[in-house]
């Protein structure tokens, strides 16, 4: 191993150790911090797991590290069990990287909403790394690259493609646009970086250890942004018991909620009559009603069709408040996602008001009778 070789082995495996363990502890002291607010809503997919299999995943980038140091230039270094043990961190790495995504609330949709598909996923990284072991065998030393790096390459694209979207529309929601620049930047980096252990004639030794290093050390540092802004998100969430609404009339209704800035603000929902009544019946449910009658099945046949209708109560919050970044709602603030496609408003009932004629007129309105049951 050169000198170069040697400085970037025993960079990445301090880095990465360090990364692991400042991600390991933010993640324990999230849970320690704000275990009532995480308890409030168990069942529903959170950045802080997302977290913990973060480090597991720099864990395991530090012990494969160690394991090309300590078997560098013995009779191991090189053999099909050395590089069966790599392939199997590969394999690790990847699965807990895969993990961390799938709780990531702006990572793609089809990998966030469907264990199935993580679980396809995790197949199909497991199928590469056996693939890529049985084409080992077909290598060529002076060949212009390496038969088997090439699914592995391939399944890298697909995960850097993964964590790209999900980095920026995680940093881009929080008003943050200049990070979320920077970790498409560091992703495509990071990919780059693995060319060479494809293609033989771009592996220079130093300026790819370069690449590697800075990609690595970057994408550590926007892993602890994502941390810091979800801690931050937690901090301003607000409390179910801070937050209070009042329906006053057809489309208006009155909300505080004193952590975001908002204080007796009047919305008008105008010609918005769906939205308005949507989140009427959620604060029927959620004031008269007692156990699973609080809540409202979305999906699967049930009252409201699909998520949408609740993305756009928040949105149009948001646009006729005209709250700042900082400021602006998020469907987590208002409703309670309770498991098997149910939700609940996450105001305590005390803190809602409904117009009594208000009330009367929207139950004889609404088709479903189980309103007016709930009411009597």
């Amino acid at each position: 191993m050169s000198e170069v070789s040697l400085f970037y082995a025993l960079t990445h495996i301090f880095i990465s150790l360090i990364g692991g363990v400042l991600l390991f502890a933010i993640w324990y002291n999230i849970r320690k911090r704000f275990i009532h607010l995480l308890e409030e809503n168990e069942s529903e997919k959170r950045i802080d797991k997302g977290l913990l299999f973060l480090s597991l995943a720099l864990f395991v980038w530090a012990i494969s590290g160690c394991w090309v140091y300590i078997n560098n230039g013995n009779s191991f270094f090189g053999t099909i069990g050395y590089t069966a043990v790599l392939n199997l961190f590969s394999v690790l790495n990847n699965i807990f990287l895969l993990f961390a995504l799938s709780y990531f609330y702006y990572a793609p949709k089809f990998i966030y909403q469907n264990k199935r598909n993580v679980r396809i996923l995790a197949v199909v990284i497991v199928v590469v790394s056996i693939a890529t072991a049985i084409l080992s065998n077909y290598d060529q030393t002076d060949g212009y690259f390496k038969i088997s790096a090439i699914p592995d390459l391939v399944l890298s694209a697909f995960l850097s493609l993964l964590l790209m979207i999900s980095l920026y529309q995680t940093f881009m929601k929080r008003g943050l646009a200049i990070i979320a620049i920077i970790s498409v930047l560091v992703t495509a980096m990071l990919f780059v970086s693995q060319l060479p252990e494809v293609f033989n004639s771009l592996n220079d030794g130093f300026i790819n250890n370069l690449i590697k290093l800075i990609s690595k050390v970057s994408l550590i540092t926007l892993f602890m942004v994502l941390a810091t802004t979800w801690v931050i998100r937690l901090a301003n969430m607000p409390k179910p018991n801070e937050v209070t609404i009042a329906f006053l009339d057809w489309s208006m209704i009155k909300i505080s909620i004193p952590s975001k800035g908002i204080f007796n603000e009047v919305v008008d929902f105008e010609s918005k009559t769906t939205q308005y009544k949507n989140l009427l019946k959620f604060a029927i449910r959620r004031k008269f009603g007692q156990g699973n009658t609080q809540t409202i099945q979305i999906g699967n046949g049930g009252e409201l069709s699909n998520q949408t209708y609740l993305s756009r109560i928040i949105d149009n919050m948001n646009e006729i408040l005209k709250l700042d970044q900082l400021q602006k709602l998020e469907r987590r603030d208002i409703f309670t996602f309770i498991g098997e496609g149910n939700y609940r408003l996450r105001i305590t009932p005390e803190n809602i008001t409904i117009d009594t004629t208000l009330l009367n007129e929207a139950v004889q309105s609404f088709e479903n009778k189980e309103y007016n049951q709930l009411c009597n």
